[in-house]
This record gives C-alpha cells, sequence and structure tokens, in this order.
C-alpha cells in the first residue's frame, strides 16, 4: 500500500477518545456549511490535523468568519454553528 506524503499529521485523537483523520474533514470547495461541517473544520484546527492558514485556503474562508465559528463553539457549543441558532447566541 503507497501511502502519500503529507505535511502534518495523518490522524489526530479527539478529547473523546475518538480518531479524526484528514477524511472526516468536508471536502474542498464545500459551498453548503451546515453547523457538523463548520465543527469538523473547528475541531481539525483546534486539535493539529491542520493549520488555521490551511484551513482558511482549502475552504475559502475568511479569517473572521473562522475566528466567529471558534468563538461560538467555545462559547456555546457546536449548536451555536446552526443557521437557526444565530439569534441566540449573537453576542450584542
Amino acid at each position: 500500500m503507497y501511502l502519500k506524503k503529507v505535511d502534518g499529521p495523518r490522524a489526530v485523537t479527539l478529547a473523546d477518545g475518538s480518531v479524526m483523520s484528514m477524511a472526516d474533514l468536508p471536502a474542498i470547495g464545500t459551498q453548503r456549511w451546515v453547523a457538523s461541517r463548520k465543527a469538523a473544520v473547528v475541531r481539525g484546527v483546534v486539535y493539529g490535523l491542520l493549520s488555521k492558514d490551511d484551513a482558511l485556503k482549502r475552504y475559502k474562508l475568511s479569517e473572521d468568519e473562522f475566528i466567529e465559528w471558534v468563538r461560538a463553539v467555545s462559547t456555546h457549543g457546536e449548536a451555536a454553528l446552526k443557521a437557526t441558532m444565530v439569534q441566540k447566541y449573537r453576542q450584542l
């Protein structure tokens, strides 16, 4: 079996003991950002599977948008990433 050379780890172990790999990240060019895909990108960056700069380039995100995802998850959990919950969790 041939393994392609990649920068960084191939997989990381999350706090709950589960393993996350690059295959668990959303596809490059994702257009529809549901909460689970946003959460996967945030987990990937937080646990070191990919760097923040790589995530921004890979998914064509602005730095502000990504920082808001991280803030929402750290403050209110993954439910805050749902579009229907924006009003509930938005900071005034």
